[in-house]
């Protein structure tokens, strides 16, 4: 028997946690009653009830495994963690806790999955959301898709259904600031789309605030794309060549004109300063952003520290290898 895994992120969501389970499991014993189940949750270090009650889910149900955290790692790192330690031969790589993203997409999903797909994914068709966060989300991801490297199709998030060999591919990389909706691109397998409705919460409250997306969208920019370094390179030049036709042109009009080219300029040399040194801070930002994707690459540490694992097997700790004594004279 094949199985599923599907992986749900957790951060205080002790009003959703159970909702979540009770409809994975429903369509286990319905629509998917041919399949293994396997229902990860990765909790960040709520600080609710949300671990008591998912240890309570997983003492009655050795399908649900639970991973927490020893602090918050963030959405995308937590995420990632749990999809390498799924062992699904299918694996939906993000379920939210929430059910924004509808899990009874998840049939139609293996559907297309059992017919040679590698990749299925979930369009945002529509959402019900705010018009000016759908706008802003719209304008980031057709700017992604602009400037990426990797072919990234529209308003795709996490809500894929990937195939094994694509989990294997994942685990190779050694991303230490991950964004999977794009990595899982990245590696070229045959990928397929299904457009859907992105649902309110029902339940709580979002826990991504203005800053956690702008980190969220820089990650995303900076591991997808080198178009803003080479924008600052182009852009540069521009400027530097605008500068040498405005000398010239400056020089020409004080030769051939009699007198001052009133005024004297100061306002021109003010605005200019302000504006040169915005745009140098501007791109030393960027350029900054690069430099910190590649120190915490080059630290090498783990995605995560867990705290607990519940319902998963223990592997066996090697004995420690004990140091041979020197010989005695």
């Amino acid at each position: 028997m094949k199985k599923i895994s599907v992986v749900t992120p957790c951060f205080n969501e002790e009003d959703n946690v159970r909702a979540c389970y009770d409809a994975v499991r429903q369509l286990f014993e319905n629509e998917l009653k041919g399949y293994a189940r396997e229902h990860i949750f990765c909790d960040n270090a709520s600080t609710d009830t949300t671990v008591e009650i998912l240890r309570n889910i997983a003492e009655n149900d050795p399908d649900v495994r639970v991973i927490v955290n020893a602090r918050n790692f963030g959405p995308f790192r937590s995420n990632l963690n749990g999809v390498r330690n799924t062992t699904g031969d299918a694996v939906l790589m993000y379920l939210p806790a929430d059910l924004q993203d509808p899990p009874e997409l998840l049939p139609r999903f293996v559907e297309l999955w059992e017919q040679g797909n590698e990749i299925v994914y979930g369009i945002r068709a529509e959402r019900e959301e705010p018009w000016l966060m759908v706008m802003t989300r719209k304008a980031y991801y057709r700017m992604i898709n602009a400037l990426s490297f990797v072919d990234i199709p529209l308003n795709v998030g996490d809500f894929q259904l990937i195939d094994r060999k694509v989990v294997d591919a994942l685990s190779d990389m050694t991303d230490r600031d991950p964004f999977p909706r794009i990595m899982t691109f990245e590696t070229g397998f045959r990928a397929v789309g299904v457009p859907y409705t992105f649902r309110a919460r029902a339940r709580g409250f979002s826990k991504n605030r203005l800053h956690h997306l702008f980190s969220q969208g820089m990650t995303g920019l900076i591991t997808s794309s080198t178009a803003p370094l080479r924008a600052a390179l182009i852009f540069g030049a521009l400027v530097m060549i605008g500068s040498l036709l405005f000398a010239l042109y400056t020089a020409i009009a004080h030769t051939i004109t009699t007198g001052s080219l009133a005024p004297p300029g100061i306002p021109t040399l003010i605005v200019a300063l302000f504006f040169f040194a915005g745009l140098q801070l501007f791109f030393l930002g960027m350029l900054g952003e690069y430099v910190l994707a590649i120190f915490g690459q080059v630290r090498g540490r783990p995605l995560v520290y867990e705290r607990e694992r519940i319902n998963f097997d223990q592997e066996k700790r090697k004995p420690a290898r004990k140091k041979t004594p020197p010989a005695k004279d």
